[in-house]
């Protein structure tokens, strides 16, 4: 039995795992990528495995960064089974075909900037339809209910507390008599957070996969929380500013409108107008009212008096573009609620555009910022910062609630694992900054005393009855770089660029179908955008590297060496149209990239 670990490793995002046992590959999570360049740039390379060989996904819930590469997986061959909760399935429905539209709108503007540059265009991440095509393959499944993959691999879905259909996975594998438990957490909830129960507590497990997204913060009390909550709005409403909420349409937008509504309810706050604008946002409040069956006490006590609880007098809902830009244009006072809740896409760029150069707006956030994230800058207080490509200067005033958070924070992550009444062979870190997975790593070990492991991206291991056993483990160190360092390689590279092309000119002028000084300068115009882009990745690599913030990758490309056919995916990404055989020269460019790969590794020291 083998796990290989493929996102959310070292980072939040990207959660992706692995299973090979019983002669079958069982994808935990297949989650996009989010933040910044280096980040979104994964979503684009190949699958490290063969779409066509993966038996069955299990989906723990519905946000992006661990459902968004579905329809990417479909698109590419993928035909089989993916199995989740009723209400994830249900929440899937509006995310993966919203993704969509976000990839095709991110794409169009891409696309431009590339026919400034006199690049060729090309094609989104996936579409709209292609999004919509993969929801077929999705079944929904009760919490509780054993699922049998195999007769010898049965899974069952555990409520995680996170968001609405949030589920931890037990998967339990039986191989040469013996049966072998893993449990992957997923996203464990905040227990002070109203609406949904408390995450399960499982008492015994060989194998434990624990999210770390806080494992070195706590969050501040709940009730303290509202009383700084209320002082933020009335004190927005008293500047005659805006407070802009940017909010997960999936879960914190929902427990904001639910706060909201207790608040107005108790005259705590003005009659003020409050925008949801987000129709993904809106779409998912709808569906939450349609599982009730999942809320905690409190929420259904609630409903005994309040049949809504997430609408109240003065809520807008703003479905079209024409409501969402008419929101700037009403100077009152108001509170909008927009997504997404990192500012990465959607239409909350457009508030802060219009908003946060403002000294009497504010913005609250109430979730958490991942690195390279538009909300993580401004959460830093940087005094500038860019949207849609234009400068503009913060002066809003900025503030984070932290309570708000649907992850549990570190005590509430230590608490749910002291919920064990016997010790995990082996606890994998997942889902945390460094910082984050090391801090819970340490606690765990202090307090516990349980083995724990924090993976590295493509890490595998081998998980048996006894121990689990690492037989890959990519790590890279950086030797000193100085600055003579840099400017050789980058002339090395110039240099092997020039070769390669005169390489390229030799090849086409002995070539019977390329007669003719027009001809090879005809393929040369096509066979420029290759070499470009691929010289260009190779420089963005080594760049990566001086700033140590692409170890994992540098990784992967010393272990997994290019062959044809990774070869042949790369250039298939590149523009079709133009009159040149690729196969003739695969086997010299080929050689020649490996060439440049040797050159950016000179600057490196790689150990196992």
């Amino acid at each position: 039995m083998k796990i290989s670990f493929l996102g959310a490793v070292e980072n939040v995002t990207g959660s992706s795992y692995l299973i090979e046992a019983d002669n079958k590959k069982i994808l935990v999570d297949c989650g996009m990528f989010q933040g910044g360049k280096e980040l979104k740039h994964r979503n684009f390379l190949p699958f490290y495995f063969n779409p066509l060989d993966i038996d069955f996904v299990l989906l723990t819930h519905a946000h992006i960064d661990h459902t968004g590469l579905v329809p990417k997986l479909v698109k590419d061959g993928f035909n089989n089974r993916i199995i989740t909760t009723e209400a994830t399935k249900a929440l899937n429905s509006i995310m993966l075909p919203d993704s969509g539209h976000i990839q095709e709108t991110e794409n169009e503007w891409d696309n431009k900037k590339r026919k400034r540059k006199g690049e060729e265009p090309r094609e989104p991440l996936y579409t709209v339809d292609e999004a919509v095509a993969s929801l077929d393959f999705i079944e929904g499944v009760k919490y509780e209910e054993e699922i049998t993959l195999t007769p010898n691999i049965h899974i069952r879905f555990r409520d995680a507390g996170h968001i609405l259909g949030s589920a931890i996975i037990e998967m339990f594998i039986t191989e040469n008599g013996k049966t072998i438990k893993i449990t992957f957490s997923g996203d464990l909830g905040n227990s002070t957070i109203p609406i949904l129960r408390d995450p399960t507590i499982i008492e015994e497990t060989d194998y434990l996969l624990i999210e770390s997204t806080y494992g070195n913060r706590y969050h501040e009390e709940y009730i303290k929380n509202e009383e700084l909550i209320n002082k933020i709005i009335n004190t927005s409403y008293e500047n005659g500013g805006k407070l802009i909420i940017p909010s997960f349409a999936i879960g914190r937008t929902q427990t904001v409108l639910y706060h909201l509504n207790n608040l107005f309810n108790a005259n705590k706050i003005p009659r003020i107008t409050v925008y949801l604008d987000s129709p993904l946002a809106i779409k998912a409040t709808k569906i939450y009212t349609k599982f009730k069956d999942l809320y905690d006490k409190d929420a259904r006590k609630i409903l005994e008096n309040d049949q809504n609880p997430f609408g109240f007098p003065g809520l807008k809902v703003s479905q079209s573009v024409q409501d969402s830009m008419a929101i700037n244009l009403d100077e009152s006072p108001s509170i909008i609620v927009s997504a997404s809740g990192m500012c990465t896409a959607g239409r909350i760029k457009h508030h802060l555009k219009h908003n946060i150069w403002k000294p009497n707006a504010t913005v609250m956030f109430v979730g958490y910022q991942a690195r390279g994230t538009l909300g993580r800058s401004i959460l830093e207080k940087n005094k500038h910062i860019k949207i849609f490509g234009e400068r503009i200067n913060v002066r809003a005033n900025i503030q984070k609630i932290n309570s708000f958070s649907a992850h549990a924070d570190k005590g509430q992550l230590l608490d749910w694992v002291r919920g064990f009444k016997k010790a995990p062979q082996n606890i994998f870190i997942v889902h945390g900054e460094e910082e984050a997975s090391k801090e819970l790593s340490d606690s765990i070990n202090t307090e516990f005393g349980y083995k724990t492991d924090i993976p590295t991206l493509y890490s595998s291991y081998e998980l048996t009855k006894d121990k689990p056993t690492k037989y890959f483990i990519p790590k890279v160190e950086l030797e000193k770089v100085t600055d003579d360092d840099i400017i050789k390689l980058e002339e090395e590279l110039l240099e092997l660029k020039a070769e390669f092309k005169e390489k390229v000119v030799t090849i086409l002028r002995n070539t019977s179908t390329w007669s003719g000084n027009q001809n090879v300068e005809d393929g040369l115009k096509g066979l420029n955008i290759i070499t470009d882009d691929i010289l260009e990745m190779v420089q963005e690599i080594t760049e990566f590297c001086f700033n140590e913030i692409s170890h994992e990758y540098i990784s992967m490309l010393s272990e997994r060496n290019i062959d044809d056919k990774d070869l042949s995916y790369r250039i298939r990404q590149f523009p079709q149209k133009q009159p040149l055989d690729y196969q003739f020269f695969m086997k010299d460019l080929r050689s020649h990239i490996f060439d440049t790969f040797k050159i950016s590794r000179k600057v490196f020291k790689l150990k196992k």
